[in-house]
C-alpha cells in the first residue's frame, strides 16, 4: 500500500510540474492579430502621441496574465540613426526573455546589439498598461524588436514603495 501511495504522489507531482511548465511557456501566450499601420509605433521628439513607422514581416505574442509578456519582431528599411533624429530614445538596453519557441526574439542577442551600438532602442508608448512602457529596438541591418518594460512608476507600484506625486494614480480595483 505504501508503494502505491508513493507512486500516486510522484505521478501527481510530475503531472502538476508538467502542467505548470506548459502553462508558463506555452499556455498563456497567444499570437497577436496584425493591426497594419499600428503594430510598430514610436514617440516623436517632444511629443507624447506615437506615430507609425514603416515595417514588414511583423509577428508578435502576448499573454493576458501579465502586462510585460508582449514580444514582437519585424523588419524595417529605416536606420536607427535616422530614427534617432526624429523619435524619443529609450534608456532600456536589456530586453526581457521570450519563450524559446518564439524564435525571432533572442533577448541576449538584442541586448548585445544594443550594448555594442549595432542597435538603438526607442520609446513606443508610455504607460501602455499602468507602469509599463512599450520599447522598440531597431538594428543596423533592419531587424526590429518590441517588448514591454516597467517604468519608474511601475517599479514602485510593484515593489510596494510609495508611488509619489510624479506618477499617475493607479487604476482602481473593484472588489465587487
Amino acid at each position: 500500500m505504501g508503494k502505491f501511495l508513493s507512486l500516486i504522489l510522484i505521478l501527481s507531482g510530475l503531472l502538476a510540474g508538467g502542467a505548470m511548465y506548459y502553462l508558463q511557456v506555452y499556455g498563456y501566450y497567444k499570437e497577436v492579430a496584425l493591426q497594419p499601420g499600428r503594430d510598430v509605433m514610436l514617440v516623436p521628439l517632444g511629443e507624447e502621441v506615437s506615430q507609425p513607422i514603416r515595417y514588414s514581416d511583423f509577428e508578435a505574442i502576448d499573454a493576458g496574465s501579465s502586462p510585460i509578456r508582449y514580444r514582437a519582431c519585424f523588419r524595417t528599411d529605416l536606420k536607427p540613426e535616422a530614427l534617432a533624429q526624429l523619435f524619443t530614445l529609450s534608456e532600456q538596453q536589456d530586453p526581457r526573455n521570450a519563450p524559446g519557441w518564439f524564435d525571432c526574439f533572442d533577448a541576449v542577442a538584442i541586448g548585445s546589439a544594443l550594448a555594442e551600438g549595432r542597435a538603438q532602442s526607442f520609446l513606443s508608448a508610455k504607460n501602455i498598461s499602468y507602469g509599463v512602457d512599450r520599447i522598440v529596438a531597431v538594428t543596423d541591418d533592419g531587424r526590429g524588436y518590441v517588448w514591454h518594460e516597467l517604468n519608474n512608476c511601475g517599479k514602485k507600484a510593484y515593489d510596494g514603495t510609495v508611488v509619489g506625486e510624479e506618477c499617475p494614480p493607479p487604476p482602481s480595483r473593484d472588489d465587487s
